[in-house]
């Protein structure tokens, strides 16, 4: 179906419509009047505009306010039913589903866990989750984050071995998801989706170009030049747990997808063992860092083992860090994952002090700020700003 033709009152039509629909979406409730005011439209016109809107079923009715003596005034709001929204966070042990309506408001969510040898057909598992999250409504679109990318050139999952993501082996991935689930679907890297997380609402809010680390279990990154993703000619851009680094194997040794580079020095596993040889222990390696800040907040050779620890962590991110900061020279670098939250401050100051020893740009460094699961909240990001262009798009019959 063609749009409305440049220069024409449809045209007008449409760009007031999602002008407004955009107003109402940002500042919530709204009188006729002040809708005019922020579009600098005309009574009649806003008039026109809001039954326009009503009819479509993207506003409605939100009571009347009261004014001067004797004046009251019908208040509107974006009609929350107009669309509703998914987002999946794939991850080994389980499914994390959340569904959203068009407003950003989460009106579902639920968890499924699933066995590390799952059964049944993927489709079945991902909607499982989605149904689990119980959607009022048909949903409009999902978005899925998994850890690993979809190269473009065969539309295949990679960067991931077949053991790590069990099912995702199929040609024409978001195709058949699409078809499976009877909804537009989307499958995007779930450091990416965090990147985006941090962009709208977290650490990297305003700024058009910066880095992403993602250091948990595993090691990953996202990169944002002018305030778009940058994905690179197969899908991995960002993948900077295969990077090679100096003191850990390579993929020549190890194999492909094998445990080597950046991550077999970074990752939680490799962290867990390192403290561990500074005598600082933990069942995993969240606990293993957590107790060593604290450890490290104390005098004597226990507190002097504990910052040596913290030190060398800081010192293996900071090697990548500066690989990745010699090429794309960012701003700001957001640290985000169970590496660094769990270290919180005082390793970021240590990470930061140690990447400025060896660059020569000196970006900033943070700690991610958006809280929950960053994955799905990047996800529902996405997904809302393609419902929402389509749908904001949708008043005006072409």
């Amino acid at each position: 179906m063609s749009g409305p033709v440049p220069g024409t009152p449809s045209l007008l039509r449409a760009i007031n419509d999602r002008a407004a629909l955009r107003a109402l979406l940002e500042r919530g409730s709204l009188t006729r009047p002040e809708l005019g005011a922020l579009t600098g439209l005309s009574k009649p016109t806003a008039s026109q505009l809001l039954s326009r809107l009503q009819e479509a079923g993207l506003v409605v009715l939100d009571g009347i306010r009261e004014g001067l003596p004797g004046r009251t005034a019908e208040v509107y709001r974006i009609n929350p039913a107009a669309a509703y929204v998914g987002a999946l966070d794939v991850a080994p042990d389980r499914i994390e589903a959340r569904v959203a309506d068009i407003t950003g408001t989460v009106v579902g969510s639920y968890t499924l866990p699933t066995p590390r040898r799952p059964g049944g057909e993927l489709v079945d598992r991902l909607g499982a989750a989605l149904a689990g999250a119980n959607p009022p409504d048909k949903l409009r679109r999902v978005v899925i984050g998994v850890q690993a990318a979809i190269d473009p050139a065969t539309g295949r999952l990679g960067y991931a071995a077949a053991k790590d993501v069990p099912g995702w082996q199929i040609d024409d991935l978001v195709p058949t998801l699409s078809a499976g689930l009877g909804v537009a679907v989307d499958v995007e890297n779930n450091v990416n989706l965090v990147a985006l997380a941090e962009q709208a609402h977290g650490a990297a809010r305003g700024h058009s170009d910066f880095v992403l680390l993602w250091a948990d279990e595993g090691i990953g990154s996202a990169i944002v030049f002018g305030g778009r993703m940058h994905r690179g000619a197969t899908g991995g851009a960002g993948e900077v747990g295969y990077m090679p680094t100096p003191g850990a194997p390579t993929a020549r040794e190890a194999g492909r997808y094998a445990n080597h580079g950046y991550q077999a020095l970074t990752g939680g596993p490799a962290v867990l063992r390192l403290l561990r040889s500074y005598g600082v222990h933990g069942t995993d390696f969240r606990q293993a860092i957590a107790k060593a800040v604290r450890v490290a907040e104390g005098s004597g050779h226990k507190a002097d083992d504990a910052k040596a620890g913290l030190r060398d962590i800081a010192a293996r991110l900071a090697v990548g860090l500066a690989a990745i900061t010699s090429v794309i020279d960012p701003g700001l670098i957001v640290l985000t994952g169970g590496v660094v939250l769990s270290g919180g401050e005082p390793l970021r100051e240590l990470v930061e002090h140690e990447l400025h020893a060896l660059t020569i740009p000196r970006p900033a460094v943070r700690l991610s700020s958006v809280e929950g699961n960053p994955v799905l909240a990047g996800a529902l990001d996405l997904a809302l700003d393609t419902v929402r262009d389509e749908v904001f798009s949708s008043t005006v019959p072409s």
